[in-house]
């Protein structure tokens, strides 16, 4: 097998004013055909090779991907190459595509219980710029204003092959995979990257508090963030804080688990992550820790925030427990070098992982990197995290989640 990964830096940061959602909308049309292939074609051509196929849009990228047969690597690099030069920009395809967009809308977020529940929610409760505090999804009003024409600027500013890295992971000579991506990637128009926009924003003085009803909620939830160093230019500052939110959120052992589901029960789910997409290796600066809590009926919100800044002071005071480290540095690299197992998810994190660090060979280093970070940083990490730099989002179930 092979996996095939193209990265185009650039995501629902970039997206400018008066056009939410529209990265996400501009990968849709990238399936859409091109000058060489028809609709569909990229469909047939990869799971006819009995492959498959997929792209996503982030924060801070968009990725298209391949997973094939490792005969089938040149079909694959081709199919990247060629819309690299261009996707078919038409009306019929535009408003084709606004519409699906409308509708995984309708399904992921606005007919779904906590749906945008917290990465939508959140953002715009902890910044105030349009790039960081945007719906990344996008209104119906500016999807439905979106024309040809913005799509046709996005791709020259954005889709230029010097904003794009490509990765191919599996089974196949390295010799003959650099030829196979001369041939059909040589002589695709050089254009250069855009200059980065700069989307950083100060830190909260104050603790900011917001809340939502949701009509299809059965339960209480709430969210909370607090900003983290810079992911790219202070990876060793950033590290400790990927550990404590596994110290805090995976698994019985630990901490906010056992204390607000298995002790007090104020809290049916608690977890905890880096970036609001939960892509710690993955994201720019500005970013967060993220912890959420699903809530029994009646559940008190205040409780669990109270309970949270009793174990994060707990922390910082006491520190670590005997092993509990150690523990959560193993299940940690165990996680990565799984991930890591597939081809596709070789390709993909080597592909950003060049893109944002320069550097792909990182992701073979992470593992020790993590396991690397002491106890006094983690319990320093812990230390910062105090309520007036938190910001906090509340779900309050509507007459869906309420008995009649």
């Amino acid at each position: 097998m092979v996996g095939v990964a193209v990265v185009y830096d650039v995501g629902i940061r970039s997206e400018p004013q008066g056009r939410t959602g529209f990265a996400h909308l501009f990968e849709h049309l990238m399936f859409q055909g091109s000058a060489n292939l028809e609709k569909l074609a990229h469909f047939r051509h990869v799971q006819g090779s009995g492959g498959t196929f997929n792209g996503s849009t982030h924060l801070d990228y968009t990725d298209y991907f391949e997973t094939l047969p490792s005969n089938a690597l040149e079909r694959a690099l081709f199919l990247e190459a060629d819309r690299m030069r261009g996707p078919r920009l038409t009306e019929e395809n535009l408003r084709n595509q606004v519409d699906v967009v409308k509708e995984e809308i309708r399904v992921n977020v606005l007919n779904r219980p906590y749906g945008g529940f917290p990465w939508l929610k959140l953002p715009p409760v902890m910044f105030d710029t349009f790039p960081n505090a945007h719906d990344g999804y996008g209104s119906f009003e500016d999807l439905e204003s979106a024309t040809v024409a913005d799509a046709a600027d996005f791709f020259e500013k954005y889709y230029a092959c010097g904003n794009a890295v490509l990765a191919v992971a599996g089974d196949f000579e390295v010799a003959e995979a650099a030829s196979l991506v001369e041939r059909h990637f040589g002589d695709v128009p050089a254009r250069p990257a855009p200059a980065r926009a700069d989307f950083a924003e100060p830190d909260l003085a104050a603790e900011r508090r917001s809340h939502y009803v949701d009509e299809l909620a059965p339960l209480p939830a709430v969210a909370a963030a607090w900003r983290v160093p810079d992911p790219v230019t202070d990876f060793t500052g950033y590290l400790p804080y990927v550990v404590l939110a596994e110290v805090l959120t995976d698994g019985d052992a630990s901490r906010l688990v056992e204390r607000l589901v298995l002790t007090d029960r104020s809290a049916t789910s608690v977890g905890g992550y880096l970036g609001f997409m939960g892509e710690p290796f993955e994201v720019r600066d500005p970013t967060a820790l993220v912890l959420q809590a699903h809530l029994p009926p009646a559940g008190d919100v205040d409780k669990v925030l109270r309970t949270v800044d009793e174990e994060l002071d707990r922390l910082a005071t006491d520190g670590l427990a005997d092993g509990e480290l150690a523990r959560t540095q193993a299940r940690m690299a165990t996680h990565l070098l799984r991930d890591n197992d597939a081809v596709l998810g070789r390709a993909l994190r080597m592909a950003v992982l060049e893109q944002q660090r320069g550097s792909a060979a990182l992701i073979n280093e992470l593992p020790t990197l993590i396991a690397a970070v002491t106890e006094e940083q983690v319990v320093a990490a812990a230390a910062t995290m105090r309520p007036h730099r938190r910001a906090t989002i509340e779900v309050i179930p509507g007459k869906g989640g309420r008995p009649e």
